[in-house]
């Protein structure tokens, strides 16, 4: 079964016709009359294809496509606009949407993009699975671990981290082995792979700094 499709208009008649020809071809459709209607629900739905229309009274698309990107919901977005504003055209893009169609919409149009997003969204689902599964493992380091695994994605050598640290190379050697122990890997390479894949940001070490010579 394909991802669903989250249509969000307030014009009545364009729900139903669009949610109808979706229907039609097999997918599976929730239509919402506001933006507000489907930000009350987002935190309960699987993810899925977004279709936005650009201008609703109180929270336009783009608004509501700005506010879900704080909200770290990307999905895939089509934008759909009875207007030819070029220049909102331009923020829905900016903004992450994978098209944006003139009302009336070209049906196959709109299909050919729902089909783009959903590709998207496999793609989407592979990562988040993956930085679920690197966040469950970085969450078994200890706070010594951790620091010893920054360095090391870093490109930092046993010998530089022990001097950062304050501890011996033997120390860290046995850091290493652990952190490797838990990771499943001793590979450099898969360990900065895992550390990117949990969306952690290396902080810039100070080598200048003495931190507290916990062990």
């Amino acid at each position: 079964m394909s991802p669903p499709v989250y249509l969000v208009d307030d014009d009545e008649a364009v729900r139903d016709g669009l949610s109808l020809l979706l229907r039609t071809v097999g997918l599976k459709v929730y239509s919402f009359a506001t933006p507000h209607d489907f930000l009350a629900s987002v935190g309960t739905l699987e993810p899925g294809c977004l279709i936005l229309d650009i201008r609703m009274p109180q929270l336009s698309g783009l608004k509501l496509q700005e506010t879900l990107d704080d909200q770290q919901v990307n999905w895939p977005t089509i934008v759909i606009s009875g207007h030819g504003d070029i220049q909102a055209c331009r923020r829905a893009f900016r903004n992450g949407a994978i098209d944006f169609l003139s009302k009336p919409v070209d049906e196959q149009e709109l299909i050919d993009a729902i089909q783009r997003g959903h590709a998207e969204l496999e793609v989407y689902k592979r990562e988040a699975s993956e930085a679920d599964e690197a966040r469950s493992v970085l969450a078994q380091l200890s706070e010594r671990e951790t620091q010893v695994l920054e360095m090391v994605v870093k490109g930092l050598t046993t010998r530089e981290i022990a001097d950062v640290l304050l501890l011996s190379p033997r120390t860290v050697d046995s850091h290493r082995a652990a952190i490797g122990a838990k990771a499943g890997t001793r590979s450099t390479a898969e360990l900065t792979r895992l550390w990117l894949d949990s969306g952690r940001v290396s902080r810039t070490t100070d080598r200048a700094a003495k931190p507290t010579n916990t062990r």
